[in-house]
């Protein structure tokens, strides 16, 4: 058994005191034999006043929460993934993700690819397009505790191609950190999840912001681990944040793969068909 941790998080608009709530929960994340931990998307800041926003979204470099992240990783032996705005070298932010080693290193970097634009029916709008640009790259990153692991944000989860590619890749698990808005969360995030889950015959990791946060948005949380074979293993519900714990057998990878060698049966899909 390989034991990891996620952290659910109500992040605020200090990038250092969410910092501080990631190291303390890497500390105990540590002493509880976890390997890796699972952060939130944006879990070093969540502020959607981008004019007060600004002054938090740095290069990853200049961002004193990075640092004090990293040092929590290399501390307590963990890989961490961690979630935060960063300043792009054109001016424009990214909403990425940072694999961290056991030794405070960055061993891959994730972009998300699909920006979230929607008006939904309560009145909420969100155009991320409008201050994030959407990264380029699918991200794998090999050799963690818990294997391959494919690198995806939020939104990601309802375009299937991306989890296409990364099946393709072989990946044992799937991170995606979510900031689920509550309408959409409860019509379909674990319907996706363990969709995911069953489409890659693999494990996935959803680390999910929750609650009502300092401006004024509230997530849906219910922060999830899934099996390959799509059941649900932790549900760390949507009341509180805090940190959970899950044993995830990797022998179960090959076991469903087995049972089900959708990957290996894959083809290519015709451009064109008969009558």
């Amino acid at each position: 058994m390989t034991r990891i941790a996620l952290l659910q998080m109500t992040s605020g608009i200090d990038p250092l005191a969410n910092a501080r709530v990631v190291a303390d929960a890497a500390e105990r994340a540590g002493g509880e034999g976890a390997t890796m931990l699972f952060t939130p998307e944006m879990a070093l800041l969540i502020d959607r006043d981008r004019v007060r926003a600004a002054a938090g979204i740095v290069a990853e470099e200049d961002n004193p929460g990075v640092a004090l992240v990293q040092e929590a990783a290399a501390k307590h032996d963990l890989w961490i993934a961690l979630g935060l705005p960063v300043a792009r070298a054109d001016g424009r932010w990214a909403n990425r993700t940072l694999l961290l080693d056991p030794a405070g290193g960055i061993a891959a970097r994730y972009d998300k690819i699909h920006m979230f634009d929607v008006a939904l029916d309560t009145g909420e709008s969100w155009r991320e397009s409008a201050a994030y640009a959407p990264g380029d790259a699918v991200v794998t990153a090999a050799g963690t505790p818990i294997g391959t692991l494919g690198l995806t944000t939020c939104y990601d989860v309802r375009f299937p191609a991306l989890f296409d590619e990364l099946g393709r890749r072989s990946c044992d698990a799937i991170a995606i950190p979510a900031a689920f808005t509550v309408p959409t969360g409860k019509a379909h995030w674990h319907l996706l999840q363990r969709a995911r889950a069953v489409e890659a015959s693999a494990f996935v990791v959803a680390a999910a912001q929750v609650g009502r946060h300092a401006d004024g948005r509230a997530t849906f949380g219910h922060s999830l681990v899934v099996d390959p074979w799509g059941e649900v293993l932790l549900d760390m519900g949507g009341e509180e944040a805090g940190l959970g714990l899950c044993d995830l057998d990797l022998s179960r990878i090959g076991e469903v793969r087995a049972q089900l060698p959708s990957l290996a049966n894959k083809r290519p899909i015709p451009r064109s068909g008969g009558q």
